[in-house]
């Protein structure tokens, strides 16, 4: 071979060799720019994500793939290794997460209620008879087996739900209790539909209240405290997890603007923040 089909043959090797090489990084470079976040139906339906994650991608370059689901579902993905970042508002469940040694730790991040709402009619006095009383609320629900709408599949606000039937040791059945195993959004609007009771968290309803026809029943309850955290999942659990795109996550929804911008959420459009910062508490 002369000496010039040989330096051809080089070059045509390392050109391939440079293409590959290239599309191996860009491929390494889209992985560790993408976060899969695992999170309440409550972020997304309220509007908060749609919100805050546009911010956050342009401050750091790292993109988020929301999964909206109830917060157990939320949970179990991230205990499967699915998620890299899970955004949930059932703290015993998320602490127990992290002592099993799926989440690295969790934090604080925001709060806002539970609310029960229910026909603007309020057929069954409750908001008047239950005078903002969480558990005499849901007693005089089954006492007069008024329509409720549970949401049914494992959320935070699922599980508040059950916590408060237990609390009256009360199972509820029958064909006024529909359990649904819906998002919260979707739970709304079926209680609209079946002029029903629900439990909702505040972000959601008022993002709705235009445009359905259900009132706020019973609020202030010190019991219907909802908050929210936010865990990175442990990169244990799965090689292509991006524990380093979730730190960057958390560390910008505690910073100073990340945490301002939460406080904002809400109140242009309408007239109330619905979601209360508490990161750096």
């Amino acid at each position: 071979m002369n000496k010039s089909i040989f330096l051809k043959a080089c070059f045509a090797i390392l050109i391939v060799y440079l293409i590959t090489f290239s599309a191996a990084c860009s491929l390494i470079s889209s992985k560790n720019s993408t976060i899969i976040l695992a999170t309440t139906t409550s972020t997304e339906n309220s509007g908060l994500l749609d919100y805050l994650l546009p911010v956050f991608t342009e401050d750091t370059g790292v993109k988020v793939k929301v999964v909206a689901v109830g917060t157990g579902q939320a949970l179990r993905m991230g205990e499967d290794g699915d998620a890299d970042i899970i955004l949930a508002h059932a703290k015993a469940a998320e602490d127990e997460f992290v002592k099993l040694g799926h989440g690295v730790k969790r934090f604080d991040v925001m709060y806002n209620d539970f609310i029960l709402i229910g026909p603007s009619s309020d057929p069954f006095n409750i908001s008047t008879l239950a005078k903002n009383n969480i558990l005499e609320a849901f007693a005089l629900i089954n006492t007069n087996k008024a329509t409720f709408i549970s949401r049914g599949d494992d959320s935070g606000t699922h599980k508040k739900e059950l916590a408060l039937w237990s609390q009256l040791d009360i199972e509820p059945t029958g064909d006024w209790y529909f359990s649904v195993g819906q998002g919260m959004g979707q739970v709304i609007q079926m209680a609209n539909e079946k002029n029903a009771y629900t439990l909702a968290d505040r972000g959601t309803y008022t993002s709705m209240k235009g445009k359905i026809d259900l009132q706020i029943i019973v609020e202030g309850d010190p019991t219907l405290f909802n908050q929210y955290g936010i865990i990175a999942v442990n990169p244990k659990k799965n090689p292509s997890i991006n524990y380093d795109g979730a730190k960057k996550l958390i560390q910008w929804m505690l910073s100073e603007k990340g945490q301002y911008l939460i406080g904002e959420f809400g109140k242009e459009k309408y007239g109330e923040a619905l979601f209360i910062p508490n990161g750096g508490n």
